[in-house]
Parts: structure tokens; C-alpha cells; sequence
């Protein structure tokens, strides 16, 4: 229990939170007041699998909530291995999330899709290595 208090604690004791632990720059945007929705991928992969497929599904729908809001989705890969192929695997994973947010329905003219390369490391204590291979989504 003292584990779990102490890990709520330092994500601030909410859900949104462990989303703030995975937010990335979002270069050249305003700050957005409102939580990512992370997409996370398998090491060396862009492929959406269910999982992610459905993260991408309900930001989609958020987003056709809002029709004037900006979708800008950032890719982002861990450090293990070359930092210029780390670059180009976080490229296509924001890719590939911008590709299925425009197949869920969201106008290709409201996504923007960046490259933040290797997330920031190492990852906090406690927190897997699988939160820096992901996409984050946000809608403002």
C-alpha cells in the first residue's frame, strides 16, 4: 500500500496524470490544458496493434467532438539503439497514428503529426520503458 501511495503521489493521484508522466513537446503549438491520450507500440515497431487501435478510435471520437480543434499527435521511441533511426521510428509511429485518426474520420487538415525522437531518459523510477515507445494525442 505505501508503494502505491508513494507512486499516486508523485503522479499527482489521478488517472490523467500517468498520461503527464508520457506527455512530450509539442514544438511550435500552444500549450495544451487538456490530457494526451497515449498510443504505445512494441519495441522497433510503428504497427498498431488492438490495443493501440482502440486509443486511437477514442481520441477520434474526442476529436469529432471538437471540429475547429487542432489533432496533434507526437511520436516519440526509446533509446535502445541509433539515435537518427530512433527519430525516424518516432516519425512513423506519429505517422501512422495520424493515418488511423484519419480513417476513424478525423479531416487530414486538423492532424499534424511530429517526430520528438528519443523520449526524454532514462524514464522516471518505477515507470516501464514502454512509455517512451508511443504516440501522444492531443486535441486543442
Amino acid at each position: 500500500m505505501r508503494k502505491f501511495l508513494t507512486f499516486s503521489a508523485l503522479l499527482g493521484g489521478s488517472v490523467f496524470s500517468l498520461a503527464g508522466c508520457a506527455s512530450l513537446p509539442f514544438f511550435g503549438h500552444p500549450a495544451a490544458t487538456a490530457p494526451a491520450t497515449p498510443v504505445f507500440f512494441q519495441p522497433a515497431s510503428a504497427a498498431l496493434d488492438g490495443p493501440a487501435l482502440a486509443a486511437v478510435k477514442s481520441a477520434a471520437t474526442a476529436a469529432m467532438g471538437k471540429p475547429d480543434a487542432e489533432v496533434i499527435v507526437v511520436g516519440a521511441a526509446d533509446s535502445v539503439g541509433n539515435t537518427a533511426a530512433n527519430k525516424l521510428l518516432a516519425a512513423s509511429r506519429a505517422d501512422a497514428v495520424a493515418a488511423a485518426l484519419s480513417a476513424d474520420g478525423v479531416a487530414k487538415s486538423r492532424i499534424y503529426a511530429e517526430s520528438a525522437g528519443v523520449a526524454a531518459s532514462p524514464t522516471p523510477t518505477g515507470i516501464p520503458a514502454q512509455f517512451a515507445r508511443r504516440a501522444m494525442i492531443r486535441i486543442q
